[in-house]
């Protein structure tokens, strides 16, 4: 215990200290936070010690509460821990936060110096808070997006009692998140009551600040309990504190806060790795926060001097893993310019007991799927074992892991890591308990099939994912759109797999094609007379998709010795014919509604037009099922439009009648901006 020195009449303490958490993310994964303070006071009720006052390093070090593997150690020096993903520091006394009599929340004030470095600074991933709590030990919160504070069955709960400012450098689209460097007020949630890009008012302008830039960074949070006013304001060092607040929330904080809550700080980590520090901390109630002195505060241990220097670092922490395990080999350059995680042969070996034949979830295009459960972290995965019979094998894993491993959507399979050892290909995802979508449409069981309402949920998740990967940053062709790339959760949402064709469309480029990739019933006509994946030749795939999920049929089918059955010829003459409805899948018993599966018909139907220009854009699509937009008022007779129908239109007759036949009366011609060959 600290001895007391003096008692004062104000609240506010400084720590003399560096504290560092060592967090990993599988297989020994660096992820580190330093802390590193001053000196320490405190003024408390009286039931509480008036002052703590810390001289030195070993007297401060039982003022602060550490969660699992998170250590306090001197300055400079290094601790590793294996597994650990999301770290939390708080002080280990409480504060009190309202009036007893009132139940007024009081004011108070922190300012504190932070940093956060990037190993790659191509790519930033969630971020760190501070944190206000009812408690000082978050055991049950998650990592990633819910940054050590949070859960997704607590997320949102108003007896959480939680308020924290959150310093974010990841745009997750799942909660609305406005950009990938942002500071956001969280209340209660991980979803932000109010956020602002992160920056600093400096001579009546507004200076963009990038958080993780590998500087040290000044932030206040500041609450008047009279004017029931938070501020949250932010500086480069050595910049003075701005007179304008970057974040300003006018509203009683009494209704979020117990009488009694701890203070600290919160992080967590997701795919790749990123460091944090906090330099210097200085917290008061009822009174502006004491300056922190610069003088004292000790630069960043790791400064960021060159990408070349960060890589470097990069590789030699690779090469210190080699020498630990045998089963790995060197990284090769594509590796560091990604950086996934990676997992040791050994684990994914024990997880899937040897890759053993009752393990076995199914087999693709490219290799075996097995289930395996990670013994450290007792979570389930699924290790993709990627066939190698040829060089193509590398080319086509080097694909999947530069694409998915940024990823983030709540309907894309989340990618975990990867693995590779002696010519042999893995790659770990999110184990999906239901396994595929065509598991369910083609069983014959009509005890195992999707209910109608069910079907349509999936569709528009995988519409969403489409939208996601068309629409968002560079543009991304899937290539293999269809119900056995498509896995269901436990809650039986879809989610869209299998990125092995999938490859970066940049906009106007091409290369010449070496073979034809995709599934035969899901590939464009033109795709199979040029060999060129666009955007447009993924939205045909799904509206092959979509009629296979409604008819419950596959999309092309054998009937007699030599006939085959393309379904969406067959589905586009029953409309002709206005039989639409007996497409229907059987095994759905009528148990539908009319005009929603009328809806989702047109909509396959539209979206495999032969003319690729007529094929709405995946936003588009995701409107029409919504029913935020309509149809074209002419759909029976776009539909009528063929390859040779449409030719002999001309270019500017062509143009004039898309702008006729397209609800909002443009449709902006696909192929001509997202156009990239296929393999």
């Amino acid at each position: 215990m600290c001895p007391f020195v003096e008692y004062r009449t104000h609240t506010t303490f400084f720590c003399n200290l560096a504290l560092q958490y060592s967090i990993f993310y599988r297989s020994n994964h660096p992820f580190f936070f330093y802390c590193c303070f001053c000196s320490l006071e405190q003024k408390q009720h009286p039931q509480f010690p008036q002052t703590i006052m810390a001289s030195s390093f070993s007297k401060i070090r039982s003022s602060m509460v550490y969660e699992r593997f998170s250590q306090m150690v001197a300055s400079g020096s290094q601790q590793r821990h294996r597994d650990v993903r999301r770290r939390s520091t708080f002080y280990s006394r409480p504060f009190r936060f309202k009036n007893s009599h009132t139940s007024n929340a009081l004011s108070f004030s922190t300012s504190f110096v932070f940093g956060i470095i990037p190993e790659n600074p191509l790519f930033t991933f969630h971020g760190t808070t501070f944190a206000i709590a009812p408690s000082k030990a978050v055991t049950d919160a998650s990592s990633s997006q819910h940054l050590g504070l949070f859960n997704r069955t607590n997320d949102g709960n108003a007896s959480n009692h939680i308020v924290t400012v959150e310093f974010d450098t990841f745009r997750n689209l799942e909660l609305d998140d406005m950009d990938g460097n942002h500071v956001g007020l969280d209340i209660n949630s991980i979803e932000s009551v109010l956020a602002a890009t992160a920056g600093y008012y400096k001579n009546g302008g507004f200076q963009t600040l990038a958080l993780a830039s590998s500087r040290e960074i000044r932030a206040w949070v500041d609450y008047d309990g009279v004017e029931k006013t938070l501020n949250v304001t932010l500086a480069p060092l050595p910049f003075k504190k701005p007179q304008k607040p970057l974040v300003t929330w006018k509203k009683y904080l009494s209704p979020f806060l117990l009488e009694e809550m701890y203070v600290g700080f919160t992080s967590a980590t997701g795919v790749l790795l990123q460091t944090f520090y906090i330099v210097g901390w200085s917290f008061q109630m009822n009174g502006k926060a004491q300056e922190i002195n610069r003088s004292k505060i000790p630069p960043l241990p790791l400064k960021k001097k060159s990408t070349k220097k960060t890589k470097m670092a990069f590789r030699n922490w690779v090469i210190f893993r080699k020498r630990k395990f045998e089963f790995e080999e060197a990284l090769e350059s594509w590796e560091v310019q990604y950086g996934p995680c990676r997992f040791s042969y050994k684990d994914l070996f024990t997880a899937t007991k040897g890759f053993k034949e009752s393990e076995l979830l199914g087999k693709g295009g490219f290799g075996q799927v097995y289930k395996g459960t990670l013994l450290d972290l007792g979570a389930q995965v699924a290790v993709k074992k990627i066939w190698n019979t040829s060089s193509q094998g590398m080319k086509e894993f080097v694909a999947e892991i530069a694409t998915i491993g940024w990823l983030r959507h709540p309907n894309l399979v989340r990618l975990l890591g990867y693995c590779r050892r002696k010519g042999e290909l893995f790659i770990v995802y999110d184990y999906m308990p239901n396994t595929s979508l065509d598991k369910f449409i083609f069983n014959s069981n009509p005890k195992s099939t999707l209910t109608w309402k069910q079907r349509v949920k999936i569709i528009i998740d995988v519409t969403k994912a489409l939208a996601y990967l068309h629409e968002w940053c560079e543009v991304i062709i899937h290539r293999d759109i269809k119900a056995s790339n498509v896995l269901l959760d436990a809650e039986l949402n879809g989610k869209l797999g299998d990125f092995g064709l999938a490859r970066f469309g940049n906009n106007g480029t091409h290369a010449k094609t070496t073979h034809l990739a995709g599934t035969l019933g899901y590939i464009a006509p033109e795709l199979a007379r040029k060999g060129k994946a666009t955007t447009a030749t993924d939205t045909f795939a799904f509206g092959t998709f979509c009629l296979e999920v409604v008819c419950g049929r596959r999309p092309v089918e054998l009937q007699g010795r030599e006939e085959a059955v393309i379904l969406v010829d067959y589905v586009w003459d029953c409309c002709y014919k206005e039989q639409l409805f007996e497409m229907v899948d059987p095994k759905l018993r009528e148990d539908y509604e009319a005009e929603e599966m009328e809806l989702v018909l047109k909509v396959g139907l539209l979206c495999s037009h032969v003319v690729s220009v007529l094929r709405p854009s995946m936003s588009q699509v995701l409107n029409f099922l919504l029913e935020k937009e309509p149809l074209p008022s002419d759909f029976n007779g776009v539909l009528k439009i063929r390859d040779d129908n449409w030719s002999q239109l001309g270019h500017a007759s062509s143009s004039s009648y898309v702008s006729q036949i397209h609800y909002s009366g443009t449709l902006e011609p696909i192929t001509h901006s997202l156009m990239f060959s296929g393999r």
